[in-house]
């Protein structure tokens, strides 16, 4: 029998002899689209990990790429297996989506046409309507029933609106698109200002689309300062800041990483689908909102019919809009610009669809 001494003395040393390994709950299936991709590289770890549903939640990872991406897929799939990981309960690397759908209770849809250089955005708005009616036969057909699932490709937004409106069985509050990233780079850039910790900052709103006609919203946004937590709008001092460089900045950071290295964010793209699903799931801190793209219900004035980035909390699995925050006439007509971005896309993926 060791002596409290001792055993004060290991847990100083080495924490992890003696801490208490979770009761770990039933394994659930996860799949990612697009995972031999960038994206997918970096998300299947964390998931693996428990960095999306928790430390006690084992996981079958489902990996679905396009036929080509095959031999990729499976150093993907070999990389998992040498990791060693012990949430992991099955890997498996798939090119057909029928069976990469099958029996999934989450899905990170990541897989889609990305744009190149010279294509205008109907014609990547055509590409992916093909692509996620099919995903949306599958989803309907094979999935786990109240499957939840992430739309992550762009145009996130329509694609979403795509996969709601060709699985018509599937609840469309089970359907989301991540506007967290954005979310996250408001947040990220408000702490540099500020000089403050970021997770000390919270509840900025990203208001429509995850494009540049997005609004990053620091009007609720608080942070924890020497002093306590105080309005962000009070700590910067400075409206000029909030209204043109800070939302400029968020809204073009995406073409300021790809300038930077060369290629799309990656890594904060899949971390930001990580918060995404962990907080859907697990739940919003108390008193913390988060942005996330869902179905449109007319709150704020926005159309119904689209999928618009709104401010949510997250309970047992649902999120609920935050309602009630002003919103001035500067942000209000930010939002309409969004939204009638968001009609135009849907009219175009419509045509495509009927055509």
């Amino acid at each position: 029998m060791l002596s409290n001494s001792v055993l004060q003395r290991l847990a100083s040393w080495c924490p992890w002899l003696l801490r208490d390994e979770p009761k770990l709950k039933q394994p659930v299936k996860v799949l990612v689209t697009g995972a031999a991709g960038q994206i997918g590289y970096a998300i299947v770890p964390m998931i693996a990990r428990g960095l999306m549903l928790g430390p006690d939640q084992p996981v079958v990872l489902h990996m679905l790429d396009i036929p080509r991406m095959a031999d990729a897929l499976n150093g993907v799939r070999m990389e998992l297996v040498d990791a060693a990981l012990p949430l992991i309960r099955g890997v498996v690397a798939m090119t057909d989506e029928a069976e990469a759908f099958q029996g999934v209770n989450f899905a990170v849809l990541i897989g889609g046409w990305p744009r190149k250089e010279g294509m205008e955005r109907k014609d990547l708005i055509a590409k992916n309507v093909a692509i996620y009616r099919s995903q949306a036969s599958a989803l309907q057909q094979h999935a786990a029933p109240n499957c939840k699932v992430l739309v992550v490709a762009n145009p996130a937004n329509t694609n979403a609106l795509v996969l709601k409106e060709f699985a018509p069985a599937v609840p469309a509050r089970n359907i989301t698109c991540l506007t967290r990233l954005d979310h996250n780079r408001a947040l990220g850039h408000i702490a540099e200002k500020l000089g403050v910790h970021v997770g000390d900052v919270r509840n900025a709103v990203v208001w429509g689309n995850h494009s540049s006609t997005q609004f990053p919203d620091a009007s609720h946004a608080t942070a924890r300062a020497e002093h306590g937590e105080k309005p962000v709008r009070e700590l910067v001092a400075d409206e000029k800041w909030l209204r043109e460089e800070f939302v400029v900045t968020v809204q073009q950071r995406g073409a300021a990483v790809i300038k930077a290295r060369k290629q799309s964010s990656s890594l904060s793209a899949a971390s930001a689908a990580c918060d995404h699903m962990r907080d859907w799931i697990l739940g919003t801190p108390k008193g913390t909102w988060v942005s996330m793209g869902v179905y449109s219900d007319g709150s704020y004035g926005v159309p119904e019919g689209i999928f618009y980035s709104f401010p949510v909390t997250c309970e047992k699995g649902e999120w609920s809009i935050v309602q009630g925050l002003q919103v001035d006439d500067f942000v209000r007509s930010k939002m309409e610009l969004s939204a009638k971005e968001l009609d135009e896309e849907r009219s175009m993926a419509y045509d495509f669809v009927s055509t």
